[in-house]
């Protein structure tokens, strides 16, 4: 008798769904095509030198501890390396006993959603929000609470409606430079969002990969640096600043919480990767990451402004409207109402560029007219070409629609 593999599966998978992006990344290729999709941190600016060099001085010092089995907490003086930096970049207290390594932020929002999530547990999030900690909450089948966002982050009015009337078991944002949006929340917001977590009891989960990244205006502190009462859950990574090949995260957390999510990631992989992590310290240790972050910035500043602009040339009538981030990766685009971003993503490769349609970052999936435009992996004079053929696929779309509505022919989609 056949498997059925279908009858045996998990009812948790039923929820589970390709990652856009990804599947969107592994079509998108050609020697003429521009990829706006994924968020890619520029090649050229890997630190190649430092990291080729720190591999040979772990390999000539370390080989028997960097090549064998670790603490599932992660290398110590790495951990060490990230409560101390911390503390002098947003003056978040933590010891490096609170500090827990992971394979990437993604690793610790599956963490999260292991330790905390039963089936059925409602959990608040943006709209719109991070994909992948969507896919990675619905994995453990939560149910999503949508608080809408605007140019300021989240409204925390909306927010405290949710609250007063449903149990909830976490908050989750990305509250600076967001992922998909790049919008910030704003300092008086972030004040009302912690009230909030004090009066309700609901914990948060801040995700902030980004917020060394800001190319203009004035910082502002991360919810754990504003936090005195361990309500926030601090999630943070490499990949952004440094090099995303490695996969290296880190959760910051109060004591308690973070001995469980050693726990939980003990059955996941036992620890993260020795080598990985005593390379990285061994590239960060002496004060490289602060010049490097300034490296980067100038570099994605001029990309964000290129991208900018040429919107402003190849759209200037209005009809499609985006956001302007003060940092991070991306801008968060909307067509008219009428007209479908997945309509617009198969004009797009016909003109050799991609993007991702917004439909999947909305948690509802009832949002069809958003994009996300990446900037920090394409030169500028890549970013104008790349909004100029944005632009021949959109009149396309819009002369489709006219025939649509004249001859009564549905469009089809993908």
């Amino acid at each position: 008798m056949a498997v059925q593999w279908e009858q045996l599966y998990a009812e948790r998978c039923d929820g589970l769904n390709a990652s856009g992006i990804r599947e969107i990344l592994k079509v998108s290729g050609g020697p003429n095509f521009i990829s706006l999709a994924g968020g890619l941190p520029a090649p050229e600016l890997f630190p190649v030198d430092e990291v080729r060099r720190a591999c040979e001085l772990v390999l000539e010092n370390a080989p028997e501890q960097a090549l064998q089995y670790g603490a599932t907490e992660g290398y110590e003086p790495l951990r060490a390396f990230i409560s101390a930096r911390l503390a002098r970049l947003w003056n978040i207290r933590s010891t490096p006993d609170e500090v827990l390594i992971t394979s990437g932020s993604q690793q610790a929002l599956d963490l999260v959603g292991r330790l905390f999530i039963n089936p059925g547990d409602a959990v608040v999030v943006e709209d719109p929000s991070y994909v992948a900690a969507l896919q990675a909450f619905i994995s453990y089948q939560a149910r999503f609470l949508v608080a809408p966002t605007d140019d300021d982050g989240v409204r925390t009015d909306a927010l405290e409606e949710l609250l007063a009337r449903e149990v909830v078991k976490f908050i989750y944002l990305v509250p600076t430079f967001q992922n998909p949006s790049g919008r910030t929340l704003s300092l008086p917001r972030r004040q009302h969002l912690l009230e909030l977590s004090e009066r309700y009891g609901v914990p948060i989960i801040e995700d902030d990969p980004y917020s060394e990244l800001r190319y203009e205006g004035q910082a502002i502190p991360p919810l754990k640096a504003l936090d005195p009462d361990g309500r926030v859950i601090y999630l943070g990574t490499f990949s952004k600043i440094l090099d995303p090949g490695m996969r290296l995260g880190w959760i910051v957390a109060a004591r308690p919480v973070l001995d469980k999510l050693v726990l939980a990631k003990q059955p996941a992989d036992l620890h993260t990767g020795m080598f990985q992590q005593m390379v990285t310290f061994e590239v960060v240790r002496a004060g490289f990451l602060e010049p490097h972050v300034q490296r980067l910035i100038p570099v994605y500043r001029e990309r964000r402004d290129a991208l900018l602009a040429a919107l402003a040339r190849h759209f200037p009538d209005g009809e499609v409207t985006w956001t302007r981030p003060q940092g991070g990766l991306f801008v968060w685009a909307t067509l008219p109402p009428d007209c479908h971003a997945l309509d617009f993503f198969r004009e797009a490769a016909q003109e050799d560029v991609s993007f991702v349609p917004g439909e999947s970052f909305h948690p509802r999936g009832d949002v069809h007219n958003t994009l996300r435009l990446n900037f920090s992996n394409a030169a500028p004079h890549k970013l104008e070409d790349a909004v100029a053929r944005l632009a021949r696929a959109f009149s396309k779309v819009e002369r489709g629609k006219r025939r649509t509505r004249q001859y009564h022919e549905p469009l089809a989609i993908i």
